[in-house]
């Protein structure tokens, strides 16, 4: 049975063994009391945080040959780098997420000589259908091979397997007054928005992020986990 929260969320139990559903809209998007901010005890801090180091690490061990077979072939392609440096807003301020290269060396350039393109990417900071990535690009982001990386993001401490989804400092002002979140938790590999349905909107996601941070714990991290392989295999 759902139960009504105060906020305006509406999340069913833990204990009925699925993720809980986003409303249609967050009434309010003020942040949480400082306590709320924090993980709620050391004890989670610290379990959360060792889940993300040993996760990660076996994660590389064995994506390792794969990492090195893509490396290749990006290089092969182009000659252009092979790991693309994201910027982006995490807790302790900027830093920089790593991915593999999915588009090409000149990505930017393409983007700034097509208005459409441009405006597109500035409503949604994504395009539907990029022209900017390789074929090779194409088949890595179908796999979401190119994330990979950002397991190194993961132990050092920059990002946490599951949280909101990372964001480059231009996005921070879509967020208005929800921009809280990146100060509460750090931003996800995968996450509440991920693993549900796709073809949401801006606002849609932001939502889902709100739901997430205020609903947090580590029964839903873990379903998120396991939910994240099936809908890579979907290419969702």
């Amino acid at each position: 049975m759902d139960r009504d929260r105060d906020d305006g969320l509406t999340m069913r139990p833990a204990g009925e063994g699925r993720i809980a559903s986003a409303p249609a809209r967050v009434v309010s998007q003020k942040p949480p009391s400082m306590a709320g901010l924090a993980e709620a005890g050391a004890i989670r801090l610290l379990t959360k945080r060792c889940l993300d180091v040993i996760a990660s690490l076996i994660l590389l061990i064995f994506a390792s040959p794969w990492l090195l077979f893509l490396a290749v072939w990006i290089k092969f392609l182009d000659g252009g780098p092979v790991i693309h440096r994201r910027r982006v807003v995490g807790l302790q301020g900027e830093f920089d997420a790593y991915k593999l290269r999915t588009m090409r060396a000149d990505a930017d350039r393409v983007l700034a000589q097509d208005h459409r393109l441009r405006k597109e990417y500035e409503q949604n900071f994504k395009l539907k259908n990029d022209p900017r990535v390789t074929p090779a690009g194409r088949v890595i982001r179908r796999l979401s091979l190119d994330e990979l990386p950002q397991l190194l993001n993961v132990l050092k401490g920059e990002m946490s397997l599951v949280g909101p989804r990372m964001i480059t400092p231009p996005e921070l002002e879509r967020y208005g007054a929800s921009q809280w979140i990146f100060r509460a938790v750090k931003p996800g590999v995968t996450g509440y928005w991920q693993v549900h349905r796709s073809g949401m909107d801006y606002s849609e996601r932001i939502e889902m992020d709100l739901f997430y941070v205020q609903n947090r714990t580590l029964f839903l991290d873990l379903k998120i986990i396991m939910r994240t392989p099936l809908k890579i295999v979907k290419g969702d």
